[in-house]
């Protein structure tokens, strides 16, 4: 726990009507002790980091200026509103963040009525405000809609898409680009901050109201309008932003609230068009350990407040991502076609492992799942070997690129799915759930997931030689299992699952890495008599017929398991024994999946307890489907 500061005032900060009223020099010292407790909060919880250090002073000033929960706020991702939880009465629960049954680490509407939006993905806010101002001009209402962007998703399409439509359409709508990495910004200085105050005030806003009546009758209004932005564009940056129809402010000192609060009452009195304010902050503000290493800092795991080392267990066996990084690394010193595409995630797919080696042969797009499909399939089309790696809940939003781009054209893309399956403490919009469905129902796509880490190293093998169609392999957050990865890593059969221990009565078909939950159960079915056959599947599609109708064929029973939603594995194996009759004698067949709900955040431990994933889950399903079989031994089992 780090030291606070005494006479906090941040105590009498029940919500931002608490703020209103306040001194700049009170406003300032809450912003000091918000910071101080975002520092202390997440080093016992963990969470991001960084994001919210760098936004703490904006977020003050947003709330001393507006009405929330009338004016409607929307943080963009979400990771950005550690403050503004605590300003909006939650400051108690703060310790509970990403926990189960806590706080979400994003913004979550269910939560608070200070959460407008929820957002755990990149680049929604200018799109769902555009949204809530319009509402808002369709109810006859008169709120203000500040939608909070980090300029890391201003790299998505999907922002631009968004600022061309409310440009156009002239709502009022105000948008804050928290510019943290200098990437947009000139430098930032007090000629920048009082030309800031000045175009957003009153009198020159007055002035250029009489400017636009006098030039209007001449024919003059169009060239003016275009002298003015133009002119202020030269000064203060933010041409492109006036071309989208926006009224540009900034760039100006994210952190000093003698600027932010006189802009934003400023702003908050124009009561025409869409509006910009770029602020320029810097991530982990006021902490140096996160100044110093805005990546390592930006999510982090609990960590000492005055050295800033973060806890890890000592991993028992290799990361799954560092698996794939390392395993593509080395195929790559020998096949000049390799390449990587990620969009944003080089650390967290470890595609960084293959940057070192190979920058020239390495992309990084930023939060753009959209271009970085289709340009995996351009590098396919003209004959390298892509490998597309991109986290399973992201690929959602390159879905249609996915179909249109690479799998009808039979491009042999190679999409890395990472993060498949459940994700603990980032909770639901993080949890890879849905890919077995949506890229099993593509014609022609190659569908793996890893059971082990050695598994997966094959999977790399077998897809770089795949160049005739569309492959992917799906593969879990974290630890694999600690099973040896062969020197020599000779690929897969296409479309060929394996047997890990025969029996007669019961079988379990696992697609993943729920198969050494499935060994387990099988033990515990054993120590009952049962004799139990355990297979991994390894395809999706193509699937693996001849070992699925064997199992139909020579059991009483089959369980499907993965770790993904209806509709997926378990579907296409049932829908494969349908038609070819095995269905008809009697087979009593049960598939495991997530359950049809949108799980909360907690330890992955409970979350696989909650979605029902566990050996002993597995083990009682199959007694009871079996109607044989001592279900209390399965419990006292899974307890000892």
């Amino acid at each position: 726990m780090t030291e606070l500061s005494p006479n906090r005032l941040l105590d009498a900060i029940n919500s931002p009507d608490d703020l209103k009223g306040r001194s700049r020099a009170e406003l300032k010292q809450i912003a000091q002790e918000v910071r101080e407790e975002v520092i202390d909060v997440v080093s016992v919880t963990g969470g991001h980091l960084g994001s919210g250090l760098g936004v703490v002073e904006l977020t003050v000033a947003i709330h001393a200026v507006f009405d929330a929960p009338d004016d409607k706020l929307i943080f963009d991702v979400g990771h950005q509103c550690y403050p503004h939880k605590i300003l909006t009465g939650r400051r108690d629960r703060m310790r509970s963040l990403r926990q189960g049954g806590g706080l979400s680490g994003f913004t979550k509407r269910d939560e608070s009525e200070y959460d407008p939006f929820g957002a755990a993905h990149a680049s929604t806010s200018i799109s769902a405000g555009f949204g809530f101002a319009k509402a808002r001009d369709l109810q006859g209402k008169d709120n203000d809609v500040i939608c909070v962007i980090g300029d890391g998703a201003m790299t998505a399409g999907m922002a631009y898409e968004a600022m061309n439509n409310a440009g156009a359409d002239k709502s009022r709508l105000i948008v804050i680009l928290n510019d943290n990495d200098m990437s947009i910004a000139p430098p930032v200085g007090a000629m920048s901050n009082y030309l800031s105050k000045l175009v957003s005030s009153r009198p020159y806003r007055g002035l250029r109201k009489i400017a636009k009546k006098m030039v209007s009758p001449m024919g003059l209004e169009s060239p003016a309008r275009r002298a003015e932005e133009y002119l202020r564009g030269f000064a203060m940056g933010g041409t492109m932003f006036e071309e989208l129809g926006f009224y540009y402010i900034g760039p100006i000192d994210g952190h000093d609230l003698d600027t932010l609060i006189p802009i934003l009452e400023n702003v908050k009195a124009m009561r025409e068009g869409p509006i910009l304010i770029h602020a320029v902050t810097q991530k982990g503000k006021g902490y140096s350990h996160a100044e110093k290493s805005a990546d390592k800092y930006h999510g982090v795991s609990k960590f000492s407040v005055i050295t800033g080392e973060q806890a890890k267990a000592k991993p028992k066996a290799p990361a799954y991502q560092k698996v794939f990084g390392q395993t593509l690394t080395k195929l790559a010193e020998t096949d000049p076609k390799i390449c990587t595409i990620t969009a944003a995630m080089p650390s967290g797919t470890s595609t960084d492992i293959f940057e070192k080696s190979f920058p020239e042969r390495s992309f990084d797009v930023g939060i753009a799942e959209q271009h970085a499909v289709t340009f995996a399939a351009g590098l396919a089309a003209d004959g390298m070997r892509p490998f597309c790696a991109i986290y399973s809940t992201f690929l959602q939003r390159g879905y249609d690129q996915v179909v249109h781009d690479v799998a009808i054209q039979r491009l042999p893309v190679r999409f890395a799915i990472d993060r498949a399956g459940l994700v603990g403490a980032d909770g639901p919009t993080h949890a890879g759930s849905f890919d077995i469905g949506f890229m099993g129902a593509l014609p022609g796509m190659v569908c793996m997931a890893a059971a082990d880490e050695a598994e997966l190293a094959r999977m790399v093998v077998t897809a770089a030689q795949i160049d005739d169609r569309p492959s992917a392999f799906r593969y879990p957050r974290g630890e694999g299992t600690g099973v040896a990865i062969p020197d020599m890593l000779l690929p897969l059969e296409i479309g060929k699952g394996r047997i890990l221990r025969e029996g007669t009565t019961i079988a379990l078909l696992s697609y993943g890495t729920r198969l050494q939950e499935a060994l387990k159960a099988a033990e515990m079915l054993s120590a009952q008599g049962l004799s139990v056959t355990v297979a991994d599947a390894r395809f999706a599609k193509p699937l693996d017929t001849d070992l699925v109708e064997r199992l139909a064929k020579n059991h009483e029973v089959l369980i499907t398991l993965e770790e993904g939603s209806t509709g997926g594995f378990g579907s296409f194996v049932l829908e494969h024994l349908a038609r070819v009759g095995a269905l008809d004698r009697g087979l009593r067949i049960r598939p495991m999946t997530l359950p049809d709900e949108f799980q909360n955040h907690d330890t992955p431990d409970a979350m696989y307890e909650e979605a029902g994933l566990t050996a002993r889950h597995i083990a009682a399903r199959a007694i009871e489907a079996l109607g044989r079989g001592d279900l209390a031994e399965i419990d006292r089992l899974a307890r000892a």
